[in-house]
């Protein structure tokens, strides 16, 4: 769960520091809060010229459409239609939904016969279930696009041609929900986005495709892969643990910290083009040069977070960067939160003796992918 070292010595020393990326060149690392604030919210830095063909980048194969790489004003319509979808009340209402998936969970494949992979039992089945629930794809379909995700989200563990092939396979799924949901809108996320899109902000099929499809992309991958880091980190943490499971009351709290502090992203961070000359921790940023503002670094400032490698579960107040900042804010943030919070609650206080069935350094790791988790999590109790 450690980030590089040197982060804090650039943040020191050299906040905006010359860097080259696997693709494309050169590109400027902003490790300091404030400065990755900026930014992420400084409207002359631009996602969309971020994916255009030679720009420094960390991936061979080309970014897939979607609202994060849009700037406004089409991303500032667009996100206004997708949070009157969005909204809290209806990830409030859900939130007992999320408690019955969860207990179902335990109570039938995560409640076996330990050892179990907690992955696959657990984390990865109640993250899917939630977001296709919220979002409006019948769960018993996944198996027609859940297969995908890995090449969706891989960076090096599958080639260009496999990942288009997986992203074209789901865009054909949701093709077909969508006219599904134009027939018949559901009282969904997806259902809300397709009334709204009518007469709001007109969308296409394949807009409406994309969006659908980042939703559950985004809630499915990010959310399963933090719910196994966190165990992860408490089971190698037995003190934090038993504090825990001693005063579930803490879970929201410590969430908030355990997003602070365990990095998501196996890279550096989402890089951005500067549309003009602009200036970042003192230097002057040329119009047309890529920025890769790191959020893990800026979780880490000691100007900000007392004693910022300590894990501090009663943290507050606790200003993270995990669901990002600024226009690209993390639309699902309110969702994801409540699955941690609930899932976690009910994982360590149902099962006190969980602990993991192999040694630490055994545990298996995802490669080739751009998210940063345990391919497996072999537990007992």
């Amino acid at each position: 769960m450690e980030i590089q070292p040197e982060y804090a010595r650039l943040r020191h020393e050299d906040p905006i520091s010359r860097v080259t990326l696997p693709y494309g060149g050169h590109a400027w690392l902003i490790t300091r809060y404030e400065d990755v604030r900026f930014v992420l919210s400084d409207s002359r830095f631009s996602r969309t010229a971020s994916v255009r063909p030679g720009a420094p980048r960390f991936f061979e194969q080309p970014v897939a459409d979607g609202l994060g790489y849009m700037d406004p004003p089409q991303h500032t319509a667009l996100r206004r239609l997708l949070n009157r979808a969005f909204t809290a009340r209806r990830v409030q209402r859900f939130r007992p939904r999320v408690q019955q998936i969860a207990e179902s969970l335990l109570d039938g494949p995560a409640g076996s016969t330990p050892p179990i992979d907690l992955v696959t039992a657990y984390a990865q089945p109640l993250a899917g279930q939630v977001v296709c629930e919220f979002v409006g794809v019948p769960y018993e379909d996944s198996d027609q696009f859940a297969p995908f995700f890995n090449a969706v989200v891989s960076t090096t563990a599958f080639a260009p041609d496999e990942i288009q092939v997986a992203v074209n396979s789901v865009q054909r799924y949701f093709t077909d929900l969508v006219a599904a949901e134009r027939r018949k809108p559901s009282d969904t996320f997806f259902g809300e986005l397709v009334r709204q899109s009518e007469y709001e902000v007109p969308l296409e099929d394949e807009q409406l495709v994309n969006l659908g499809f980042g939703a559950i992309v985004a809630g499915y991958e990010t959310t399963s892969s933090q719910l196994s880091n966190f165990t992860f980190l408490l089971l190698t943490r037995p003190d934090r643990l038993k504090s825990l499971q001693a005063n579930p009351e803490e879970i929201p709290d410590a969430v908030e910290e355990l997003l602070r502090y365990v990095p998501l992203l196996s890279y550096g961070g989402n890089p951005v083009v500067a549309t003009e000359d602009v200036t970042v921790a003192g230097h002057l940023v040329r119009a047309g040069e890529t920025v890769v503002p790191s959020n893990n670094a800026a979780n880490r400032d000691e100007q900000v977070f007392a004693d910022p490698e300590n894990i501090d579960l009663r943290r507050r107040p606790n200003p993270h960067l995990a669901f990002h900042h600024g226009p690209h804010f993390c639309l699902g943030s309110q969702l994801a939160r409540a699955e941690l919070q609930i899932g976690l609650h009910l994982l360590i206080t149902r099962r006190p003796h969980l602990s993991l069935d192999v040694a630490p350094e055994d545990v298996a790791w995802k490669q080739g992918s751009v998210l940063r988790a345990p391919a497996a999590l072999p537990v007992r109790w």
